[in-house]
């Protein structure tokens, strides 16, 4: 038998925000159960936490999506931050992450994780089919600032900018087109589209991965932060982003968002986390 505590991540209320099972101690799970456990709870990230390797650090995480293993999400790093701290592990802390050591600090009642790989930018997909992926007119994208790009700091995601707010709401992601766009632009998550509407520092968010059990993520931290290194290295300045996710769903996320003008962009995400349930996986 193996505990678990289940976090609402980026929020300060129960119900909202992004879902988070972690296992504070994984070593006695199988190896070959851990995409079955993942695919069991059927949240986006489910962690599971091993004692580090460089004794320096704090410990060994490893995410997995319903479908998958992946090395760094916003959302999980936050949460298990947060769950380590709850359980004792007090101060800064760095957690080994498929990316590789990732530094995390409270602030108040927030954890911050800080990431400076270099933005990938792997494929500019076009816009009629991101478009079309994401159930809108072509003249609903915003190619102002950037046109649509799949890029990461670690996971990748499909970055297109809306024109309104009324677009965003408006999304009705197309399977066919969203498997379309994966066959031309595999990546680490299939076509993963992160569709998001900007006034000044404030940005609307939504994130859509159907392909890989995700219909619509509450919380992205990964694709906030790659949204931030673009935004970063496009305006060529320091940016503060305020990123509202999940209110479409019913599960308001607040994500913030700093970074630096620098290369590689060295980007903070920050926020609160809330457990509001614990178990035991009786295995």
């Amino acid at each position: 038998m193996t505990g678990y505590v289940v976090y609402d991540v980026f929020t300060d209320q129960p119900f909202g925000g992004n879902q988070l099972a972690v296992f504070p101690d994984a070593t006695t799970l199988p190896e070959e159960k851990l995409q079955k456990i993942a695919s069991e709870f059927n949240f986006s990230e489910v962690t599971f936490v091993y004692p580090a390797q460089n004794p320096a650090h704090t410990a060994k995480v490893r995410i997995f999506t319903p479908t998958m293993e992946i090395p760094f999400a916003g959302h999980p790093t936050i949460g298990t931050a947060i769950a380590l701290h709850d359980q004792g592990h007090d101060g800064p802390m760095t957690l080994e992450l498929g990316v590789g050591p990732v530094p995390c600090v409270f602030e108040g009642r927030s954890a911050a994780f800080t990431i400076a790989a270099p933005l990938e930018r792997t494929a500019i997909p076009d816009p009629t089919l991101v478009a079309a992926a994401l159930g809108l007119p072509l003249d609903a994208i915003n190619t102002a600032t950037h046109a649509p790009v799949q890029a990461g700091v670690g996971l990748t995601f499909v970055l297109v900018e809306l024109a309104s707010k009324d677009h965003l709401n408006a999304c009705v992601p197309s399977v066919d087109h969203i498997r379309e766009g994966a066959a031309k632009h595999p990546a680490g998550l299939d076509f993963a589209i992160f569709a998001y509407v900007r006034q000044a520092m404030q940005i609307d968010a939504r994130m859509f991965a159907p392909l890989d059990n995700i219909p619509e993520d509450p919380a992205t931290g990964s694709a906030s932060a790659a949204l931030a290194a673009l935004l970063t290295e496009v305006l060529g300045q320091d940016l503060t982003l305020n990123i509202l996710q999940g209110e479409a769903m019913g599960r308001p996320s607040h994500i913030n968002a700093r970074t630096e003008h620098a290369d590689p962009v060295p980007v903070t995400i920050s926020g609160q986390a809330v457990r509001v349930m614990q178990g035991t996986l009786l295995l």
